[in-house]
């Protein structure tokens, strides 16, 4: 059976469209994962043990907090910088403050700048691997241990880094289903509050 040209055109655009759809699908897991193999965009390694070397030259980690837009916690760093030996474990703690009166699910995302720096920029442990929820009123105190790699020091743009910044970003998420069920039905009039 022979198509018309309408007909292969049509079968052209849509095979143009499916094309497109899959590596628009594809490009997503594909930089998330090429910017962990590489550090490119801020993303940090991350290891279950800490550096083997440390060295006697020192680097200064600052740490930065924001919340998105919606987001009703409070959160901030409780220290705004540290220095550390290069290849040394760092432990800094973040704060969240649950101020409502309903319990809130969180998400933390995370960057380093400058965006060389995140190759070298190792986490041991760190709250934004998991979930955090709060409870109404709740304060906590959440830590990341991480290094700095020692390779840095030879690497072409790295030797130049002097100061590293991470920051993290929390946004709300729905609640898990194990915390959900715990939580108070909310009425019309509640979420209108």
């Amino acid at each position: 059976m022979a198509m018309d040209g309408k007909t292969k055109t049509l079968a052209q655009t849509v095979g143009v469209v499916v094309l497109m759809g899959g590596l628009a699908w594809a490009s997503v897991p594909f930089y998330d994962w090429f910017c962990r193999v590489t550090g490119f965009g801020g993303v940090t390694g991350v290891s279950d043990v800490a550096s083997e070397d440390i060295l006697d030259q020192t680097i200064k980690v600052r740490f930065d907090a924001s919340r998105e837009r919606g987001m009703p916690w409070e959160f901030k760093p409780v220290e705004r910088e540290m220095e550390i030996r290069i290849g040394e474990t760092g432990l800094a703690f973040y704060e969240a403050y649950n101020p409502t009166d309903r319990v809130v699910a969180g998400s933390a995302s995370y960057n380093v700048a400058p965006y060389e720096a995140g190759g070298f920029f190792t986490k041991i442990d760190c709250f934004c691997f998991e979930e955090q929820v709060l409870q109404p009123g709740e304060r906590v105190q959440m830590p990341v241990t991480f290094y700095v790699d020692p390779e840095i020091v030879d690497d072409r743009e790295g030797q130049y880094i002097h100061t590293i910044t991470l920051g993290y970003t929390f946004h709300e998420i729905d609640l898990p289903e194990s915390h959900a069920a715990l939580a108070p039905e909310e009425t019309d009039d509640t979420r209108l509050n």
